[in-house]
Parts: C-alpha cells; structure tokens; sequence
C-alpha cells in the first residue's frame, strides 16, 4: 500500500511495509552532481510538482563494492542522482515528535551503500526511531583535492543530507531536535569529522561512531600531496576541468593507480589518501586533533568503539616482504616495541601480530585516545568493544557488529559470516542500547559513562558486562 508524504520540494510517494512501518527510498537531497556539478558543493533538488515514486532505492555512489574490507552486501544502483536518502519511519505524523538516527555508511570513502539490506530500518521502527540513511559523492568526486573545486565534497553532501532532515523530517514524524548522527568505518570516521565541523553544529545532538576511521595524517598538506600523486602517476592534472567528463570506469582507473603501493606514496595515509582533511575553511583543524585536544564536540554526548578484530585478518606481506618492526614502523610504532607487539598479540605468528597491529592503528587507539582526552574534559562519553567470535572465522572482525546493533540477524549475507545461530541475547542487548542511546542520549544504567575516574567499557560478547578499563594494553603500545 503506497502513501504520500509532503517535503520542502515536493510530495513523495513511499509504501506501507508488512509490519505497519513505512519506507521511503531514494529522496534527492541535491541535485545530481553532473556536469557543471559533478565537483561542485550540492545543491538543493528543483522543486517537483507530481509525487515522486520512493518505493525502489535510488542510484548510488558506488560502482565497485570493496569487496577487500567489508562483508556488507552492498548493492550498487547505477543513475546519476548519487545524492539521495531512505527515510524509514513507524508512522509519518508531524506530531509523533520521534527521534531520529541518521546513517553514513562506510566503505573507506571510496565505496560503500546505502541501499544495504543491514541498514534496513525495520527493527528501529518497531522501537519508535526513525532511521535515515544517507548516500553521498565517494573517492575522487568526494574527496580529492581539486584546484578549482570546493574541498571536502562528501562531507558537504552530510551537511546537505542532515540539513534535509532538518527541513523535513518532522512531516515524516521525526523531532529535528533529537537527531543522532551514527556510522561505521568510514561512516565512524564521518560522525567524528563533523564533531569537527563548524557547519554542521546544531544539526545534530548526539553522535554513535562505530569502528570509526579517521585519517592520519591528515591536512591540507596531504591532500594536495595526493593530488599531485595522481597527476604524477597518471597525467591527469587534479582539476575538476580535466575530470568532469570522465566515465566511471575511467574516474575507478585512475583511483585504482592512485592506491598502487611505492615509495612516492610516503606520507600519505595507508589507506585513505581519498578521505576528508582538515582544509583550514570547512574542517579547521584535523578531526582527531580537534577531539583529542577539546576543540570540538564539546556539547554533544558520544558513543564509540570499535571490533577486537576489525583487520586482524589481513596477512603481513610474505617472506620476500619487509620486516616485521619496518611493518609496524610505517604503522606509527616505534620499530624498539616490536617485540612488546609480539608479546601482547600473542603467537599466532607474524601475520596476526601485523593484523592486530593494523586493527589497533587504524581503530582501537586512535578511538581510545578519543575517549580518553573526552573524559579528562568530563565531556559525556561512551565506549565499547564488540568481543564476541564469529564461529566462522574466530574473529571479532569488522562489520561483524552491525546485524547486531541494527537487529536483523536474519538479513542477507549474516549467516555467511555470523553462523548458523548468531546470540539472539546479544543482538537485543546491543540494539537496545543503541535504541536508548538515540532516544535519551545515554545508552542505560547498566553502561556507565566513561570518565576520568573509571574507564568503564562495555563489553559487547555473548554475555554483555563492563569492564573496568580492558584497553590498557592498547593505551601503553600506542599512547604512550
């Protein structure tokens, strides 16, 4: 059964699911980032006079899954209107007043998918939270610095999303003043980049980053050291001029060349060369400098945390590979500690010291750090690990957590990687927190804050508890 809502720009015609809830795919935010706007910041939908079909997921950014990192089934809808959102909601009455989740997805900034079957908003619905999940520009068109176009286009494209949401959510009966911004992986990292984010303040009042990546190092120098990297490897000039008429394929080429490993990569980030950076006007200052020193998201409360596992599956190079200390050196440990890494990750050989090392590097420290400085501020703060073993690999791997939180253990893809019978237990415990947190901004008594006086950290497994300060081990390797 169909029904219609009205926004700023236009009614949307979206259908009446199963259960009662509603569901409506694909609203443009901005207009398709084409031609004279295929580098440009968004821009606000032309208005529309008949209602406009919501019922099928609008294109995404996405060409290519990134098939490498994620176990996400994560469609790729092709169509040039890149820039639009799903909004599920239990009912679409403007004095419902409900609260309200909005989700980036992850994907390393390159890739990623709102259309994902996990981020169906089903089971928040049924526990009266709207969920809206937002598609935006990825890669070059969303994060590559360009001469003559504005920096930082993805992250606009959130500014933009939650500005709609603003505008328009209430018709769909969300409170715009009880809006939580959450994501994973890179999705994480976007929650934490707008912490830092002038621009965004006010348009949402609490924030769930979940095995968030941020970039580091991160800044303008950077970004223009990819740029050139790119022309370099390519003879692309880095200008909107010289990419707009490329083709997808074409734009995935030369992505493809800039990740390509070699010396003339030094200082660049392992990963995320293609990522948001502190551009001095948008982002001041780099996201997780901006956290860790309390220059940014001092009035709104945060919950974070990360996997036990998230890359530890990823092999070190073979034998004919550098060393290990050179390996964890380019991690940013000191080569002397190598032996300490050795001794903490246990004897599951060089492979799994490096995983382990690249999982703390990339997740558990860098968010740790964030808590930490968050508590010595007495800023309102949450942390956690997810502990709890797939019987199919033995790892608490990325993604691994989201079926959980988002309570669809029966959705495409999870058995393939959660088994047969995920706990039941956990994925109610975990969803009820995040239910509690986007609702009362505080995740339940029985999670205490984490503060300066007590590291209380909740342990995500088959049997939930807090435990007092469990990533001490993390703190002395990386933080100290």
């Amino acid at each position: 059964m169909s029904t219609t809502v009205t926004t700023a720009r236009g009614s949307v015609r979206g259908e009446r699911r199963a259960d009662g809830s509603l569901r409506f795919l694909g609203i443009p935010y901005a207009q398709p980032p084409v031609g004279g706007l295929r580098f440009a910041a968004p821009v606000p939908p032309e208005p529309w006079s008949e209602p406009l079909d919501a019922t099928a997921y609008g294109p995404t950014a996405q060409r290519r899954p990134f098939a490498e990192v994620t176990t996400i089934p994560e469609p790729s809808v092709p169509g040039a209107g890149v820039l639009n959102l799903n909004v599920f909601t239990p009912r679409a009455d403007p004095a419902a007043a409900l609260p309200v989740l909005v989700w980036i997805h992850g994907g390393g900034y390159v890739a990623g998918s709102a259309a994902s079957p996990w981020y169906d908003g089903a089971a928040f619905n049924r526990d009266g939270v709207i969920l809206v999940s937002v598609g935006y520009r990825l890669g070059i068109e969303g994060f590559l610095h360009l001469e003559d176009a504005p920096d930082n286009r993805g992250v606009r494209d959130w500014i933009a999303a939650l500005e709609w949401v603003r505008d328009n959510i209430a018709a769909f009966g969300g409170d715009s003043a009880k809006v939580t911004v959450a994501g994973q992986s890179a999705g994480g990292g976007a929650v934490q980049t707008l912490l830092a984010v002038p621009a965004a303040k006010g348009l949402f009042r609490g924030a769930l980053s979940v095995s968030g990546a941020v970039p580091q190092p991160d800044g303008p120098e950077v970004a223009r050291a990819a740029a050139r990297l790119l022309t370099s490897r390519t003879g692309v000039p880095a200008t909107a001029a010289a990419l707009r008429d490329l083709s997808d394929d074409e734009i995935l080429d030369l992505q493809d060349r800039l990740a390509e490993p070699g010396p003339d990569r030094e200082g660049l980030p392992p990963m995320l060369a293609l990522a948001p950076f502190a551009d001095g006007e948008l982002i001041p200052l780099p996201a997780l400098e901006a956290l860790t020193t309390g220059a940014a998201g001092a009035d709104v409360p945060l919950m974070l945390g990360f996997t036990e596992h998230e890359f530890t599956m990823f092999p070190a190079p073979g034998p004919d590979g550098p060393p290990l200390p050179v390996l964890l050196g380019g991690l940013g440990l000191d080569p002397a500690r190598a032996d300490a890494v050795t001794r903490a990750y246990g004897t599951g050989g060089p492979e799994r010291v490096f995983g382990q090392a690249l999982t703390d590097a990339t997740f558990r420290a860098p968010n740790l750090a964030v808590a930490d400085a968050r508590a010595a501020l007495d800023r309102p703060t949450w942390l956690y690990e997810f502990t709890w073993r797939s019987p199919v690999t033995g790892l608490a791997f990325h993604c691994l957590d989201l079926p959980f939180a988002f309570d669809l253990l029966d959705a495409e893809g999870v058995r393939a990687v959660a088994g047969d019978t995920p706990p039941r237990e956990l994925a109610d415990a975990l969803h009820r927190a995040w239910v509690a947190f986007v609702t009362d901004q505080d995740p339940g008594a029985d999670w205490p804050r984490y503060t300066a006086q007590g590291h209380a950290t909740k342990i995500w497994d088959e049997r939930p508890r807090v435990a007092e300060d469990p990533l001490s081990p993390v703190r002395a390797l990386w933080l100290t």
